[in-house]
């Protein structure tokens, strides 16, 4: 990238770990400026900026909760008046279950967590981006809305029913905001991710790993939040010219349909 070309920006929300800083790191090698988001008192926060900071790319921590819709507008304005515009809002914040169990005995505080940051945040932040995408020209970068949701979008975890439901809301928010966005030439994904090593997967990762051996995934392993953030990357970029609203599943085949 020259000095004389417009740098794309991106958001990538819960991006102080797992796939969320995967991701990050993947679009910084791309050459954007990227605003690492956690919450206000995640103390992985400033090395997982100075991750960033080590590919040259300009980047700032972007410490705001995303459940907290009053507080988007502001942090999308922080976010620019250091950055400039943004291109990209990476949707991949999320939360996981209280505690896992009968769907029977799910408490409503476990539910309303779920669908306050899984789906109502991711929701409202994309509207206030978007808002500001239709506000003013967006130039000649490539605009886009990636949304991290999960395999569980469409397959049923049954000791985790509320992150499903939450999961498979957010997913129809992709398609719906891929509808109302096509014709501003803004292009949205859902990314589902299936088995991935991560700190929300580490206390089940060993019976996953040993179930993708076993024939749960077509490629028999785990992935990696890396793979998934490169996927996350090559959205971002628009190297999938011509697509809007697509699902992408990034589960190694585990939901192909087989006899």
């Amino acid at each position: 990238m020259t000095g004389s070309e417009p740098r794309p920006v991106a958001l990538v929300t819960g991006s102080s770990r797992g796939i969320g800083l995967a991701a990050a790191e993947a679009l910084a090698r791309e050459g954007f400026a990227v605003a690492v988001n956690g919450l206000p008192d995640d103390a992985e926060l400033p090395s997982a900026v100075e991750r960033i900071a080590a590919y040259g790319a300009p980047v700032m921590a972007a410490a705001f909760d995303v459940s907290a819709i009053a507080g988007h507008d502001s942090a999308l304005a922080a976010i620019e008046a250091e950055l400039g515009q943004i291109t990209t809002l990476v949707n991949n914040a999320g939360v996981g279950v209280l505690k896992r169990g009968d769907m029977l005995e799910v408490s409503e505080e476990s539910w309303d967590r779920c669908f306050a940051v899984n789906t109502k945040g991711m929701f409202f932040l994309s509207q206030a981006f978007a808002r500001r995408l239709v506000a003013r020209s967006k130039g000649p970068l490539f605009h886009s809305i990636i949304n991290v949701t999960s395999s569980n979008a469409v397959a049923v975890a049954e000791q985790r029913s509320e992150y499903c439901a939450s999961k498979s809301a957010a997913a129809m928010v992709s398609k719906t905001l891929a509808v109302r966005l096509g014709r501003e030439d803004v292009a949205v994904y859902d990314v589902q991710p299936g088995l991935i090593a991560t700190e929300m997967t580490a206390p089940v990762i060993d019976a996953y790993r040993e179930r993708a051996e076993q024939g749960l995934t077509l490629f028999p392993r785990v992935g990696r939040p890396e793979e998934v953030g490169a996927l996350i990357a090559s959205l971002a970029t628009g190297r999938l010219p011509y697509t809007t609203g697509m699902t992408i599943p990034a589960d190694a085949g585990m939901l192909v349909p087989r006899f």
